[in-house]
C-alpha cells in the first residue's frame, strides 16, 4: 500500500482498513466484532482508529462491569483492573495504540479446536457460542483446560483469549454485556461504537500487530 505523507489522518485510516485486507469498512472505522440480531442484522463493536487515544478507559470500565463483586449482599462493579479485561489495548513502539477484543469469528476456530466432545443434549462442547448474543463462552464445569482455544485463537487473530494461569482455562472473551457494551457506554472520545451493520458488509479480523505496523509504517516512515 502506498501512503504519501500528505494524506489525511482519516484518509490513511479509511486506506488502512482496506489495504489490511481484515477489515470491513463503514467510512474510517476500523476492528469490527459482530453479534447477529434475530432480524438477521448484526450489532457489532467497531474501533474509530482516527480518535482512540489509547487512554484504557475501556479496559478499566469492561473489567469493573465482568467483575463485580458482592458487598454487604448488593452486588456492585469491581475495582476495574485493566489485567481483566475483555478489551485489550495492545502498545507498540514507536507508539501506536491498538484496541482489541474478541472477533467473534464467523468460524470460531477456537470452538472448532475444542477437543471436549460435544454435550448429547445442546450439542456443545465446553467452548461453545451464545445463542443470544453470539458470544464465545465457556463451560468451566467441562473445560479440561487444555489452553488449545488460545493457541487457535493466537494462529487466527494474534491472541485475544487468554488461558487462567493457574488452571489454563479460556478468559478474556468479549461478553457484550447483556447488549449494553460498557466499553462503548464509558469511551470519552467516542472511538467505540455499537452499530447495527447490513449482512452485505463482509466481516473480517485482522492481527493487532499488522494494523500497527501499517500505521508505524505511515506515521514514522524514518524508522
Amino acid at each position: 500500500m502506498n501512503l504519501t505523507t500528505n494524506q489525511s489522518r482519516r484518509d490513511f485510516l479509511r486506506a488502512l482498513a482496506i489495504g489490511a485486507g481484515g477489515m470491513a469498512v463503514i467510512g474510517n472505522l476500523g476492528f469490527i466484532f459482530p453479534q447477529e440480531t434475530p432480524n438477521g442484522e448484526i450489532k457489532a463493536i467497531v474501533v474509530d482508529f482516527a480518535i482512540c487515544t489509547g487512554c484504557r478507559t475501556c479496559e478499566t470500565v469492561c473489567s469493573a462491569n465482568n467483575h463485580k463483586v458482592e458487598v454487604n449482599g448488593e452486588l456492585l462493579k469491581g475495582l476495574g483492573n485493566p489485567d481483566l479485561s475483555n478489551i485489550k489495548v495492545w502498545h507498540y513502539n514507536p507508539d501506536v495504540d491498538i484496541p482489541v477484543t474478541c472477533f467473534l469469528c464467523e468460524d470460531a476456530p477456537c470452538i472448532e479446536a475444542c477437543p471436549v466432545e460435544p454435550d448429547s443434549v445442546t450439542g456443545r462442547k465446553a467452548l461453545y457460542r451464545d445463542e443470544t448474543f453470539h458470544t464465545i463462552t465457556n463451560d468451566l464445569d467441562r473445560c479440561i483446560g487444555c489452553e488449545k482455544c488460545s493457541k487457535a485463537c493466537r494462529e487466527k487473530s494474534g491472541g485475544v483469549i487468554f488461558p487462567n494461569k493457574k488452571t489454563g482455562k479460556p478468559e478474556r472473551m468479549c461478553t457484550l454485556c447483556g447488549g449494553d457494551p460498557q466499553c462503548v457506554k464509558y469511551c470519552p472520545y467516542g472511538a467505540l461504537q455499537y452499530l447495527t451493520i447490513t449482512p452485505e458488509i463482509q466481516l473480517r479480523n485482522t492481527s493487532p500487530d499488522s494494523i500497527a505496523e501499517k500505521m508505524i509504517e505511515f506515521y514514522y516512515p524514518e524508522i
